[in-house]
C-alpha cells in the first residue's frame, strides 16, 4: 500500500505512507486528465517528439487496471488430457475418461490463494472440445461422463469456491475445437462458438477474464476455419463488461515466451495493427474492437522509441506472463519430481511481476481433482520467501521532504536510517497517468560521494531490481538513496519506491 500522486501538488512530495514505503507525488507538466487516452493516431510525417509526446498520455482502462493490480494470478490446466496423459487431446476421447476420483475445488481456491495468487482462470475447453460445464451446443462435455452421475459442472464448483474465497474467476475457452463437425464451416462454427460464450458468460456470475489462444486448424472439410473476432468481443463485452481479453484482444497481449520471463524493457504502449482505421470508434469503452488485427507481438523491442517511431495507432496493451509450475500445461505424475522449486518461482517472480508484467502461474489439478503435494509444497515456499523479503522497507524516510522538479535529469533522494543492508529496490509509476520512465539509476550517497549500485530502463506497474548487497553504517552518518530519472517521456510520475533484504 502507498499513497497514490496527486494531480494537484505542484512540486514532488516524498511521503511516508506505512511504514517503509515511500510515495513520490508530483504534477508540474504532468497531462490534464483530459488529455489523457486508451490510445492515439498518428499522422504521416509527425515528429518523434511529438509520437513521444502522445505515447506519453496513453492510459490504461479500468478493466486493464484492476487486472495489473493482481499481479499474480492462476490457471488451471483440467480436462480430458488430465486423463488421457496428453498435453493436446484429438477430440475423439470418450467422455467415460473424465472421472475425478476427489474433485475439491475449495482445495484449489485455498492453495492458490495462500500461494498470494488473485485469480484463477480455469481451462473451461481445451483443443479437444471436451467442455467442463453441461453445455447444451455438445454431447462432448461432463454431462456425458460418469463424473457425479452426469450431473457435474466443474466451472460452476470453481467459480462458486473462488467467489466464496474473494478470488476473482476467469475462463479460457479455446476456439479451436478438433472434436466439432462444424469446424472449418466458419460462419457455422462462429455460431457455435459464441452459444458457448454466452452460456459461460451467463451462467456464473462476475467473470474477470476471458482467455483465448489464437491456435487454428482445418475443419473435417478441410478447410481451415475463420475466427470471427470482433463478434466474439462484443459477446464478451455485452455480458461481462468488466472484464478483460486476454490474447486474441486488444485488452491484455501474450508476453511472447512460456518461460515466465518478461524483457528486461516492457512497454505496456505500443503499435497495433489495425484493418481499417475508420472502424475505430471514438468515445466506445472499447473503441479498438472492431479494428484491431491480432498479430505477432512476440519482438524483443515492442515499444521504445524506435518501435513507435513509423507507428499509425498507439495503445495501452500490458503484458500478461505465463508459464507453468511443471513441464507441461496438464499434470502428468511422471512431472512430480520436476515441479519448479520455490526458489525458480521467485526468479519468475521478480522477471514478471517485477517487469511490468502480470504472472500466470498454471498449477494443473490431478486425476484425483486436487492440487498436487508437490506443486503446494512450491508454492507455500514460494509465498514464505516473498513474504518474508517484503515485509517491510529496510529504510525510509521519518518525516515529508519536498523537492524542485526543475533539475534534469531528475533526481529523488531517500535518507537512510543509521544502519543498513539490501539487496533488493521496487519502483512503481501511476500508471493512472500513463508510462513514461525510460531509463533511471540508482546511487547510494554518504556526503558528497555517491556509488550507483542499479540501473533500469522501464518501470511500468512494477520494477524489481537484485543487486549485489549494499551495507551502509551508523558511522558513515548523512546517508541516502538517490534515484535519477535519466529519460523519460515528459514528466515522470513515480509513485513508490523501496528498498528491501532478500529472504534465503
Amino acid at each position: 500500500m502507498y499513497l497514490r500522486p496527486s494531480l494537484l501538488t505542484p512540486v514532488i512530495v516524498l511521503t511516508l505512507a506505512l511504514p517503509g514505503v515511500w510515495a513520490m507525488r508530483q504534477s508540474g507538466s504532468v497531462p490534464a486528465a483530459s488529455t489523457l487516452t486508451r490510445y492515439v493516431t498518428i499522422a504521416p510525417g509527425e515528429s518523434l517528439d511529438a509520437i513521444v509526446d502522445k505515447a506519453s498520455r496513453v492510459v490504461p482502462s479500468d478493466n486493464q487496471l484492476s487486472w495489473q493490480g493482481r499481479e499474480m494470478i492462476a490457471f488451471a490446466h483440467f480436462g480430458m488430457n488430465t486423463f488421457t496423459d496428453r498435453e493436446w487431446g484429438d477430440g475423439q476421447e470418450s467422455p467415460a475418461l473424465f472421472n475425478p476420483s476427489d474433485f475439491d475445488a475449495r482445495q484449489w481456491v485455498r492453495v492458490l490463494k495462500d500461494a498470494g495468487m488473485k485469480m484463477l482462470i480455469l481451462t473451461a475447453k481445451h483443443h479437444d472440445g471436451f467442455c467442463l460445464w453441461p453445455t447444451a451446443t455438445t454431447v462432448h462435455s461432463v454431462k456425458s461422463s460418469p463424473w457425479r452421475n452426469g450431473e457435474g459442472d466443474v466451472v460452476a464448483e470453481v467459480s462458486r469456491a473462488c467467489r466464496e474465497a474473494g478470488l476473482a474467476f476467469g475462463v479460457y475457452v479455446s476456439p479451436w475445437d478438433r472434436h466439432e463437425p462444424g469446424y472449418g464451416d466458419s460462419p457455422r462454427y462462429n455460431e457455435f462458438f459464441r452459444t458457448q460464450l454466452r452460456e459461460l458468460l451467463t451462467r456464473y456470475g462476475d467473470i474477470s477474464e476471458v482467455w483465448f489462444d489464437g491456435a487454428n486448424g482445418e475443419g473435417p472439410n478441410g478447410k481451415r476455419q475463420v475466427y470471427d473476432w470482433p463478434s466474439y468481443y462484443r459477446v464478451v463485452r455485452e455480458l461481462q463488461p468488466n472484464a478483460v481479453i486476454f490474447g486474441m484482444a486488444p485488452d491484455v497481449r501474450w508476453v511472447g515466451t512460456e518461460s515466465g520471463y518478461g524483457r528486461e524493457t516492457e512497454w505496456s504502449v505500443i503499435p497495433l495493427t489495425l484493418r481499417d482505421a475508420a472502424a475505430i470508434r471514438p468515445g466506445s469503452l472499447h473503441p479498438l474492437d472492431d479494428a484491431f488485427v491480432p498479430g505477432d507481438l512476440t519482438a524483443a523491442d515492442l515499444g521504445s522509441r524506435d518501435a513507435i517511431r513509423a507507428a499509425s495507432v498507439l495503445a495501452w496493451y500490458p503484458a500478461e506472463t505465463d508459464v507453468s509450475i511443471r513441464p507441461g500445461w496438464f499434470y502428468h505424475a511422471a512431472q512430480d519430481p520436476r515441479v519448479k522449486t520455490p526458489e525458480k518461482l521467485v526468479d519468475i517472480y521478480f522477471s514478471s511481476v517485477g517487469r511490468n508484467g502480470v504472472l500466470l502461474l498454471n498449477v494443473p489439478p490431478d486425476t484425483r481433482g486436487r492440487i498436487s503435494d508437490a506443486d503446494e509444497r512450491s508454492l507455500s515456499g514460494m509465498r514464505a520467501i516473498l513474504e518474508r523479503t517484503f515485509a517491510a522497507t529496510v529504510a525510509g524516510p521519518s518525516a515529508s521532504r519536498v523537492f524542485p522538479t526543475t533539475d534534469r535529469p531528475m533526481t529523488f533522494e531517500v535518507p537512510l536510517g543509521n544502519e543498513n543492508v539490501f539487496d533488493v529496490a521496487m519502483l512503481q509509476e501511476d500508471i493512472r497517468q500513463g508510462q513514461r520512465v525510460e531509463a533511471f539509476r540508482l546511487d547510494v550517497c554518504v556526503g558528497e560521494v555517491c556509488r550507483e549500485f542499479a540501473r533500469g530502463t522501464t518501470i511500468g506497474h512494477k520494477r524489481l531490481l537484485r543487486f549485489p548487497e549494499v551495507r551502509t553504517a551508523a558511522s558513515q552518518g548523512d546517508g541516502r538513496v538517490r534515484l535519477t530519472i535519466e529519460q523519460s517521456r515528459g514528466t515522470p510520475v513515480v509513485s513508490a519506491v523501496g528498498l528491501y533484504k532478500m529472504a534465503r
